[in-house]
């Protein structure tokens, strides 16, 4: 209650409408597998490990890594890379990627590449900030000079503390920009709070001296592709774009950064001079060594670790660090299919739906073994009795768009298991039709042809059993044409009622969290139903639901019916709500027959 202590007027705001449900995104995706390079945990490397967010395939490739084969023994494709591909082509949005990696048995390295450089007493060492073969990057840094003047009373112009300078004598011609440097002619500026310039490493410069303020410009270079480039780099702690942070293991001022620069500022004769002539002399630009794509990874390493609550560095791995991000809907693992032994493959799935079974509020979309004839993928499927996934057969064939085709000699073809290009569908129905529309009768792009026919007379045997065909037809091109879940239970046949489900139970889930630690009686639970039917409501006028009226297509009841005193005694607000789904028109039937003019029907 509130409290009148004093004479006055007292305004107070009091709402008169029931709290509203927001829906929750049904179309983020997320997918765990192998790439060439990105976040992953592993000793030493940085805090932030987690899976990224990936809005196009172009920040993909920035994050991740090229469609290239990975170097995993002798080299196989990157199938996860181009399931990113194929998602973001068929229509995906949001793409959360968690990287697994496996280093290579007694491999020190961890599969980081790294390369120092020593001077003397001191080493500035360049080190990947994530394993990888695409780590061996070439590193090049030259010095920045801008010109600057000195006052008659010895001030230089335009610098801040720690700046390195270079001093020159007068008469000469000045130096190139980017020309060698010499330590003995490098200081270091140091600034009190009163503005007083102090000098180390020299004498204080004149203005008949010629002085360059001396910055940093590193260029990275991955392959033919990509090259990153860094300026006005710093060599002191004190500055703002100080070497140091701009490209640090933690946290860089570019998140994908592809290097970082371990050097201790404190160590013995450590100075930003000494740095700046480290960084820039005759043996500093090289490329780095020992990075590699580590081992193929086991069923295990694909299903992960849980975070370590009492060591923030030990992340969640695999598919346990995509069960973290409560946003996704959609998951997959389109390395898992290609496992190298039909065990692997199996407990590899088996933990991809296990993982979207734990956590209920997604459905994982499953690939079968490569290859596999009718007989092979039924039996695959009878491995398997889950309402949260969903089979896709057969493979997809592609031209490999790493390689261009010689002339004269056919183009490369590659074959990539179905998942990306089905993720991607999911995603596209959802935003065009909504998620109670089936994934279904949906257009396949970017494929060249299935790995296998399947006609009518093969779907009549897939389909019973919850396999989803991927079919060409003629003038109608390439299309889904299954939706059904791996579950025997009739109730939950379909993708799109059980994605429904998952939808409508996340978003109420989200959204009456404000009901927590109420008052427990009927002003509660009238607000209770109001919140839910206004949001079926919005569902049935959507087409989500079946029915003429509201009547027939939901219920909901929050009252002294639900509840007994014990159930109040125990403090539990217990709300019954039934749903019509819309299910999908998986066989259409004419019926069709002769009549007379004067019959009657």
């Amino acid at each position: 209650m509130p409290e009148y202590l004093a004479p006055g007027v007292y305004v107070e705001e009091v709402s008169f409408r029931a709290k509203s449900i927001e829906g929750v995104p049904t179309s983020t995706t997320g997918f765990a597998g192998i790439t060439h390079y990105g976040p992953v945990r592993y000793p030493g490397g940085p805090k932030k490990s987690e899976p990224r967010l990936i809005t196009s395939f172009t920040e993909f490739e920035r994050v991740y890594g090229s469609l290239n084969e990975v170097g995993i023994g002798s080299g196989r494709p990157a199938y996860l890379a181009h399931a990113a591909r194929a998602f973001f082509e068929n229509g995906g949005k949001r793409l959360y990627v968690s990287r697994v990696f496996t280093p290579r048995p007694g491999d020190l390295p961890r599969g980081v590449a790294s390369r120092a450089i020593p001077d003397g007493g001191l080493t500035a060492t360049w080190k990947a900030r994530w394993p990888g073969a695409l780590g061996n990057v070439l590193v090049e840094t030259l010095p920045m000079r801008t010109r600057v003047t000195v006052s008659a009373t010895g001030v230089v112009q335009r610098v801040k503390d720690g700046a390195v300078i270079e001093v020159l004598p007068g008469g000469g011609s000045p130096p190139a920009p980017t020309a060698p440097i010499t330590l003995g002619n490098l200081r270091v500026v140091r600034v009190d709070q009163d503005g007083n310039q102090t000098f180390t490493g020299g004498g204080a410069p004149t203005s008949a001296n010629i002085v360059h303020l001396v910055e940093l410009i590193v260029t990275v270079r991955a392959g033919l592709d990509r090259v990153d480039q860094y300026t006005e780099l710093a060599g002191d702690p004190a500055q703002t774009r100080y070497i140091g942070k701009v490209l640090e293991m933690d946290d860089p001022a570019d998140e994908n950064a592809l290097v970082a620069l371990a050097w201790d500022p404190d160590a013995a004769g450590a100075s930003a001079a000494s740095l700046m002539a480290l960084l820039t002399g005759p043996t500093a630009a090289g490329r780095l060594q020992n990075g590699n794509d580590g081992a193929e990874p086991a069923a295990t390493d694909f299903a992960g670790q849980e975070a370590d609550p009492d060591n923030p560095l030990l992340t969640a791995t695999g598919l346990a660090a995509l069960g973290e991000i409560d946003d996704i809907a959609i998951v997959a693992m389109p390395d898992a299919a290609t496992l190298s032994t039909e065990d692997e493959i199996f407990t590899a799935t088996q933990s991809l739906v296990a993982h979207a079974e734990g956590l209920r509020y997604r459905i994982a979309v499953v690939d079968g073994p490569r290859a596999s004839s009718l007989n092979e993928i039924r039996e695959f499927r009878g491995k398997f009795d889950s309402k949260y996934a969903a089979l896709y057969y057969p493979w997809i064939e592609i031209l490999d768009p790493t390689e261009r085709a010689a002339q004269g000699r056919p183009p490369t073809r590659l074959l990539l298991p179905p998942s990306g290009f089905v993720t991607g569908i999911y995603a596209r129905s959802d935003i065009e039709r909504g998620v109670h529309k089936a994934p279904a009768n949906e257009v396949v792009r970017g494929l060249t042809r299935f790995e296998a026919n399947i006609n009518k007379a093969r779907q009549d045997v897939l389909n019973p059993e919850g396999i989803n065909a991927l079919r060409f037809f003629e003038g109608r091109g390439n299309r889904v044409w299954g939706a059904r879940t791996m579950s025997s239970d009739p109730e939950w046949k379909y993708v799109n009622v059980r994605r429904l489900f998952i939808y409508i139970e996340h978003s109420i889930d989200k959204g009456t969290q404000w009901a927590v630690f109420e008052p427990n009686g009927p002003r509660l639970w009238a607000n209770i139903r109001q919140t839910v039917e206004d949001f079926l409501l919005v569902l049935w006028r959507d087409g989500a639901l079946l029915g003429d009226k509201p009547d027939q297509a939901y219920f909901v009841r929050c009252d002294r019916t639900t509840m007994t005193q014990n159930d109040l005694d125990n403090g539990r607000l217990i709300c019954l709500i039934g749903v019509a789904p819309v299910k999908p028109a998986e066989f259409v039937i004419f019926r069709i027959g002769q009549w007379t003019g004067d019959a009657k029907v």
